[in-house]
Formats: C-alpha cells, structure tokens, sequence
C-alpha cells in the first residue's frame, strides 16, 4: 500500500506526552515524504470535517508541551453522537458513515488513533468497518492490557508522590489525617505506587475492598504507638465491602458515563468522627492530567509515535503499538481492549507494602 496522507487524532482524557506522540509521528511521516492532517477533538474532527495539517513547523517545540494541540474528547463518540447541532444526550445519533465519508473525502490512507480504552474501543468499531487504524494506548491509569506501561503514567505518578511528600509535613504539624485522593477510574496503580514511593500509612485500590473499621482501627493503632499523623492514599475508584464507589456524576453520551470522584471527603468525615483526629481531604484530580511530561513519558511517547508510523507504513492495521520489556512491538487492538490491567491483589507490589507496615484497610488482606 502506497502511503500519500494519514491522520492524527488525540482521543479521550488528555495527558501528558500526547504531543510528544503526535511529534514523532509527524516527523517520521513528513521525512518519508506523507502529508499529515491533525484531526480536532478527537473523533470529533473527523464528524465535523475540522483538521490542521501538521508540517516540521507545526511539530517543532512540542515535546515538551502538556495537553494536545489537536484538543480530545472524551464524550465525541461517532456511533452515539450527542453534540450539539448533530445530535443531543436525549436523542444520540450513529455518525460512522460520517467519519467514513470525510476519511474517503480526505483522500486519507490511514488513520492513528491516539487514546485509552474507550478510545481504542470506537477505533476498533471503525477498523470493522474497513477503515485502516493503528492505535497507540494513552491513558494515566496505566490499565490497557497487552502494553507494559502507558505514556502518561508516569507523569501523573510523580505528581501524585510529589502531593503525598508535600503532605506529610502538614499533616505531622497539625496531627491530622490527611487523605489523598487519586484518578485511576477503575485500577489502583496511580494510587499503590505513589503511595509507596510517598510513604503513605493506608492505600486504598478498588482491587482490595475496604473496611470502615479496619482504616479507623489502624490509625488509632498508629495514635497509641506516638505516630500523630496519618497519610491515606485513596484512589478515586476504592470500593468498600459492599462494592460500593463514589460516584461524582454520570455524564450521558460519554463511552464512561460514570465519572468518580470524592472518596477523600467521605472518609474525611468518617474517620474524623470515629476518632476525633482531625482530618483533612486532598483531592488532586486533574492536576494528574496537566502539564510537562516527565523524561520517561517524553521518551515514552517519541517511541511510541514513531512506532505508530512504521505500523502504518507495514500495513498492520488494526494492532495497537506495545511497550514490552522496554522495547517497542504491536498487539491487536482486540487483544488489548479485551481485559483492563488491574492491581494483583496477591501480587509483589501488594506484598511489598504489606510487608513495610501499610494498610490496605481490608479485613482479608490488611
């Protein structure tokens, strides 16, 4: 297949390192002589026909940047339109024949679909249709199966590590508890590695179900041997016994309607009335997802675009680009939608925490 022009569109939730994927993506293109054309908002460009071509230019100075130059949404979803003027929450419409009409139109041979799960999910929608996608996994929950590590998760990572650091010296002036509460939707691993990397006394995942009693015990516990202070990690997704999250608000028309969120104030009221300690909750939320990448994700990502390309150019459309044992390879986008990566329970990074004194606020586990 003779590759002329291709198309670039950042999907989803944004996060850092998606520039420094549309960057390389780019410039391996624009070197072997292929236009690129950037679509807007994610699928969206691709409903309402809205681009930018991407030159050396427009490349130039990126890396380094936050967000995403084409802008993403995470609610622009093709096959159950619900923006305004085209279609509405109450009455969605299925625009596929749209995005396949301006792909056509375009004169595009391919197309790199740059996102997370649900991201991945209409790419593959749209490949079952005929359209030539490569994917490449983009998500700060690190929860994509079939890739070791997703660029963006290590950003959020240190910024979270960084939150849990500046924390403690607050927490030990004051003798509280604080809480702090991460993203990672439905995986916990934002949440168990800031809190080892932070020294955090409690983690709570949604792999591990927590008790009310087990986190207040825990921290009396801590009181009576002179600890006057308590970090609790927190991630957004924790589930309590009964299998119970915390739920913001639900977002109609998204591919995630149920958007988390405030599991910090809960257990803030909870805790400071079961022990009278003060407490406090943190809620980093969508600082996680802002600004520049940290080294690894910039390094990350160029791999990863410049991946994405040479897909294109073998024709493996249909597979999404992998990280495995820190070298580059492909999956199919099947494969790697089928399961969501989540924390082992009984795994070494449980273990690991377990065994340096934290609490998992489970009555099974600890």
């Amino acid at each position: 297949m003779n590759i002329k022009r291709i198309g670039i569109l950042t999907a989803g939730g944004d996060c850092p390192g998606l520039n420094a994927v549309v960057r390389a993506a780019s410039k391996n293109a624009l070197r072997q002589g292929i236009e690129v054309l950037g679509f807007k908002n994610g699928f969206d460009g691709l409903v309402r026909n809205e681009f930018i071509k991407i030159t050396d230019q427009t490349a130039s100075g990126i890396l380094t940047l936050g967000g995403t130059i084409l802008g993403t949404s995470n609610i622009a979803n093709p096959f159950k339109y619900t923006l305004s003027p085209f279609g509405t929450p109450q009455e969605p419409r299925d625009l596929s024949g749209v995005v396949l009409h301006n792909f056509k139109e375009n004169m595009l041979d391919a197309l790199i679909a740059i996102g997370g799960d649900g991201t991945l999910h209409m790419a593959q929608q749209f490949i079952d249709l005929g359209l030539p996608i490569v994917g490449v996994p983009k998500t700060i929950d690190n929860d994509l199966a079939a890739t070791d590590q997703t660029f963006g998760f290590d950003s959020a990572l240190h910024i979270a590590t960084e939150a849990i650091d500046r924390l403690h010296t607050t927490a030990q002036s004051h003798h509280r508890v604080m809480i702090v509460e991460t993203m990672g939707r439905y995986a916990g691993w934002i949440a168990l590695r800031s809190a080892i990397a932070g020294g955090g006394d409690i983690v709570l995942i949604p792999e591990i179900p927590y008790n009310d009693d087990v986190i207040v015990n825990y921290i009396l516990n801590r009181k009576s041997k002179g600890k006057t202070c308590s970090i609790v990690v927190a991630a957004e997704g924790a589930k309590n016994e009964k299998g119970e999250q915390t739920v913001a608000r639900t977002v109609p028309g998204s591919t995630d309607a149920i958007r988390l969120g405030g599991i910090a104030n809960k257990l803030s009221d909870m805790i400071e009335s079961k022990t009278g300690i003060e407490s406090r909750a943190c809620i980093l939320g969508h600082t996680q997802r802002g600004g520049t990448p940290t080294a690894f994700d910039r390094w990350l990502s160029t791999l990863y675009g410049a991946k994405a390309l040479d897909m294109v150019l073998e024709n493996k459309f249909g597979y999404m680009a992998a990280f495995h044992n820190f070298a580059m390879d492909e999956v199919k986008i099947t494969e790697a939608i089928s399961n969501l990566k989540r924390v082992d329970p009984h795994g070494d990074e449980v273990s690991c925490a377990l065994k340096i004194g934290m609490s998992f606020g489970s009555r099974a586990i600890g």
